[in-house]
């Protein structure tokens, strides 16, 4: 490992040492430096020809939404079936609100699904700067009412619908259960929040103890909220900032995963807990020796395997429940 690499670096295994120093080699600017073009052209990554995890049905599908219609795609295990009772994960994707798509999260949605025999829907929603804070959330809120709606058209069991996402994805999950909790809409079965982005204020230890951790620097993440948000928005909104509700009361049941060397764990194991306090069933795990961003690196670490096993034992049990 480079001798310079910041100190929170040592906490982080052998595997993870070596992708943090690609990565850096990679970015040779901070995000807010590169900017967000520039930023989407070094890390939006494409599906490779031969996925890690071939699956029967992978589909496209357009989904309206007020602002117009977006991309979504559809993942279907053999063993999920058209039978019009499988039950779905509606998955949100990471990267700040600014980076992402849906090719970086498909070998993630493929394992998901078969792992789980789960239907997996992975939703392209609109990114900032471009369409700030709340367009991003529009679009999922949206499309996961869309999806209610259409679910036996799709084979899904509209009583058995979930939402999850990573980093980005997982405010946008947080935001939507708390979104339609106060709406008096029927909620999902289960809420999966992967190393979740759930405050804005940057307070939490982590976020000076892992200010320099790879991929995802404190002064970057600002950045990509900045991005969101914009700098003047009030920051107790609870549907940009979930952590800023007043009350997480009857939300769905919770699995939430972190990783050791990020910024934004205690804010989310933070979020574990204020769920549990308001009577939430919660489940959480930290992944030692990662950093933010392991869960979608199928083939990179160790612990992505455990983390997606993890996410798929959780919703089987959810089905059988």
């Amino acid at each position: 490992m480079n001798d310079n690499a910041p100190a929170c670096w040592d906490l982080l295994d052998d595997n993870a040492k070596a992708a943090a120093g690609m990565i850096a080699y990679v970015l040779r600017k901070p995000l807010r430096e590169l900017g967000p073009e520039q930023a989407r052209g070094l890390l939006n990554t494409t599906p490779s020809a031969e996925p890690i995890t071939p699956l029967d049905h992978v589909g496209q599908l357009t989904v309206p939404t007020r602002a117009g219609a977006i991309r979504a795609r559809l993942y279907r295990a053999d063993s999920a079936g058209p039978d019009g009772d499988s039950p779905a994960l509606v998955y949100l994707h990471g990267g700040g609100f600014v980076l992402g798509t849906l090719d970086g999260v498909d070998e993630l949605c493929r394992a998901i699904a078969a792992g789980s025999g789960w239907t997996v829907v992975s939703l392209d929603y609109r990114l900032a700067p471009e369409n700030p804070y709340p367009a991003a959330l529009e679009d999922c809120l949206d499309a996961y009412a869309w999806l209610t709606r259409t679910a036996p058209e799709l084979g899904i069991d509209p009583e058995r619908i979930a939402i999850g996402g990573d980093s980005a994805g997982g405010n946008l999950a947080a935001a939507l259960c708390l979104h339609r909790r106060d709406e008096h809409n029927p909620l999902p079965v289960t809420q999966v929040l992967v190393y979740p982005a759930v405050d804005g204020t940057f307070t939490a230890p982590s976020w000076s103890e892992f200010a320099d951790a790879p991929l995802l620097s404190a002064a970057d993440a600002r950045w990509c909220w900045d991005q969101y948000v914009g700098q003047g928005h009030r920051a107790d909104d609870h549907l940009a900032a979930p952590m800023r509700a007043e009350s997480l009361h009857g939300l769905p049941p919770a699995l939430i995963l972190t990783a050791e060397v990020d910024p934004i764990r205690d804010d989310a194991e933070a979020y574990a807990a204020r769920l549990r306090r308001d009577g939430v069933p919660v489940s959480l795990t930290r992944y030692p020796g990662v950093f933010h961003g392991f869960f979608t690196e199928l083939g990179v670490f160790a612990q992505t395997k455990q983390a997606i096993d993890q996410v798929c034992l959780h919703l089987r049990e959810v089905a059988r429940a």
